[in-house]
């Protein structure tokens, strides 16, 4: 699924009003349809609703909905809106007329603070004041309003954007005059900044309604931004051939743990043979043989010479893939063996966890990385290889360009966990879970990115399909542990059930 800009999105409409052909106000009540569709399974229509309406085009579509609503026996509601103008659009003084000629909604202005309403804590607030095409901050009335809303403690859904958020960089606007929304509905497409970590006490949780917007505009704009969805996951898993053997599907390399912290080298060798790789060699340090024998009987073992820590690896030439970091400590003899791994590799392959703070202490070394190989840093490792960023947009930004300089594959860690390419493109994931937050998850992370490299999926495709299933396996995991409970042992007992969830129409 394509992420737009909002300037790309009003194009989109307009082209969708022109061609499909459909009058604009009728776009308007397909939207507001989807809205009122979602609100009626999940609201009681004796709740209390105060609906909050705009002078532009998202106002209009909460005229609509109240118009919708009140025909499905929501009876106690009421709709404001904000004047600050004297002046509404067109199609919002339409919907506005065919609620008054309705005459089951009480209406109300607001012109002043003295006329902002009491919202009890129990009320449905319903956000239509201002939508994604807003350029600068909430100021005045239209803020003091927000501030008012939020204040109250009600529920509150935002349509199509929280009002005051911007489309994309919010590094300039002020916070305190942001709608904080628990649902936000947006139309056909997620809106860049939901996908940023400060902004998730705006937006709440989110959901996509289609509303038919043209098929074929949407195919013909271009966009650097992508949301991976099942169907696209799809498409790359591969169903296992009847005459294969373990032979078939790779020989991988896991370089991971050192004394008191070989956990994660058991957690990514799991991971990495629950993947699918045929064979899994750990190379660990002599202290911690007995322990991943015992923990991890299917995996093979690498000896270093070190008792306690990576100082060098093994003959390359019979493995497919290698992964390199969880827990290798950062030391002196585990720098010097990670430039030689770098220099004698030479295809793509995983870094992770402490390969990447040796990285960042030793900056030359990034262009020893192997083009189209996968980094898997969260946010405080990518800040130690390429500086600090002011917040999450920027921070996105400099993993795209990052990601083009490396010719690499960068997986930024977090919720919606985004994949920037060589080619400029960036990419966020539609699964995961709250629960995911814990130890050895990452590790978990690097094992599936080095199975699918080692049975020969492209790096591109390891990528997304690698943290695709990582999330969903935790997805499917929390829905019988929850997610308080959720341990990185249980992503990986579960990503057999993601395998079979994304196979179901594997050709």
């Amino acid at each position: 699924m394509k992420i737009f800009r909002t300037s790309q999105i009003k194009s989109i409409d307009a082209f969708t009003i022109q061609n499909e052909p459909i009058p604009s106000i009728e776009l308007m009540e397909r939207a507001a349809r989807a809205v009122s569709h979602w609100l009626v399974q999940r609201f009681s229509s004796d709740r209390t609703i105060s609906l909050f309406a705009g002078p532009g085009n998202n106002g209009g579509d909460t005229w609509a909905v109240a118009r919708l609503l009140s025909e499905q026996g929501f009876d106690n509601m009421r709709i404001y809106l904000l004047n600050i103008s004297n002046r509404i659009s067109e199609d919002s003084g339409i919907n506005r007329e065919r609620l008054i000629r309705q005459n089951r909604v009480k209406i109300f202005e607001i012109n002043d603070e003295n006329s902002f309403p009491l919202i009890e804590e129990t009320d449905l607030v319903i956000d239509g004041l201002f939508g994604s095409g807003l350029t600068r901050p909430l100021e005045g009335l239209a803020a003091r309003l927000v501030r008012h809303i939020n204040q109250s403690g009600a529920d509150v859904v935002s349509i199509d954007i929280p009002s005051g958020l911007f489309g994309e960089d919010n590094a300039g606007n002020i916070r305190e005059n942001i709608i904080k929304a628990a649902y936000t509905l947006t139309f056909q497409f997620p809106k860049l900044s939901f996908f940023y970590a400060e902004n998730g006490e705006y937006v709440g949780d989110w959901h996509i309604l289609p509303i038919g917007l043209h098929p074929e505009i949407i195919e013909k704009t271009p966009s650097d931004f992508h949301y991976t969805i099942l169907r696209e996951v799809q498409k790359i898993i591969r169903r296992r051939r009847r005459f294969s053997h373990k032979g078939t599907y790779g020989n991988a390399l896991l370089i991971a743990g050192s004394y008191g912290m070989m956990g994660a080298a058991v957690i990514a060798a799991k991971a990495c043979l629950r993947g699918g790789a045929g064979l899994v060699t750990a190379h660990v340090p002599q202290s911690g043989v007995n322990i991943l024998q015992t923990a991890v009987p299917e995996s093979l073992i690498s000896i270093d010479q070190s008792d306690v820590m990576f100082t060098g690896f093994p003959d390359l030439s019979k493995f497919q893939a290698v992964a390199v970091g969880p827990a290798i400590n950062c030391r002196e003899g585990s720098q010097k063996a990670l430039k030689n791994l770098l220099e004698a590799w030479g295809k793509p392959m995983v870094i992770d966890a402490d390969a990447l703070n040796m990285l960042g202490k030793n900056k030359e070394w990034l262009k020893l990385i192997p083009p189209q190989s996968i980094l898997t840093p969260h946010p405080k490792e990518f800040e130690r290889i390429a500086g600090e960023s002011k917040n999450s947009f920027e921070r996105n930004q400099r993993q795209i360009e990052l990601a083009k300089e490396l010719g690499a594959y960068i997986v930024l860690k977090g919720a919606h966990s985004s994949i920037a390419t060589p080619g400029g493109i960036c990419l966020f994931n539609s699964t995961g879970n709250p629960g995911m937050a814990t130890a050895g998850s990452g590790d978990a992370l690097t094992g599936i990115l080095l199975s699918l490299l080692s049975q020969g999926y492209t790096p591109d495709q390891a990528a997304v399909a690698g943290v695709f299933l990582h999330g969903l396996a935790a997805d499917l995991a929390s829905l019988e542990k929850g997610e308080y409970s959720l341990i990185s042992s249980d992503i990986i007992d579960y990503l057999g059930k993601a395998f079979l969830k994304i196979q179901d129409n594997v050709t």
